[in-house]
């Protein structure tokens, strides 16, 4: 945990309100995408991400330390899974009008329309192959690749073993390599083989 964190826990411990909501400044965005990528609704995944922090001013006082943000994800997690148990669907909306997706930025000083064109068909597939994963390999791709977490944070936030991860993880990116290369076209030539 960051020092600042440190104080910014201890104060919240003591009812500071204006040091939760520095938590809350701080991580929002990560909380709401995580979100978002695991149940693939954006209204979904705005009610989650209140409802995590909610729950975290809630359970403060239980924080025993260790990473703030791997903590705050791990509740996050659990309230996807919770929604996506109480409403017996499985998602089906894309996000490509809501989230960027650091995994398909490609380079490039001034793309032609083509490229523009091809580029978003590429961005929009890697989003589907994203959202067609169960929610739990979702969620590790989301945190490790999407949010730079180590494998070691994933692990605490998922509330599973660093192998657990791993192996999610493993899969993950297995199943979004295959339906990629389903669509060959869309990929630029090194990645065409």
């Amino acid at each position: 945990m960051q020092p600042d964190e440190v104080d910014l826990v201890a104060r919240s411990k003591g009812n500071d309100l204006s040091a939760f909501n520095q938590i809350v400044e701080r991580y929002q965005a990560q909380v709401y995408n995580l979100s978002a990528r695991i149940l693939g609704d954006r209204a979904a995944a705005e009610d989650v991400a209140q409802e995590t922090f909610i729950s975290a001013h809630r359970a403060i006082g239980k924080f025993r330390g260790g990473s703030l943000r791997a903590w705050l994800l791990r509740i996050a997690t659990n309230r996807s899974y919770d929604f996506i148990r109480s409403s017996k669907r499985h998602p089906e909306r894309s996000l490509d009008e809501s989230l960027e997706n650091p995994m398909s930025q490609i380079a490039s000083e001034s793309p032609s329309p083509e490229q523009m064109a091809l580029r978003e068909e590429l961005r929009a597939g890697i989003q589907r192959a994203i959202s067609s994963l169960p929610p739990v390999q979702r969620a590790v791709l989301t945190m490790v690749d999407v949010q730079g977490l180590s494998y070691e944070e994933a692990a605490e936030a998922s509330d599973v073993s660093l192998g657990t991860v791993k192996s999610r993880l493993s899969r993950a990116r297995e199943a979004v390599r295959h339906l990629l290369l389903q669509h060959r076209e869309l990929l630029p030539d090194q990645f065409r083989q």
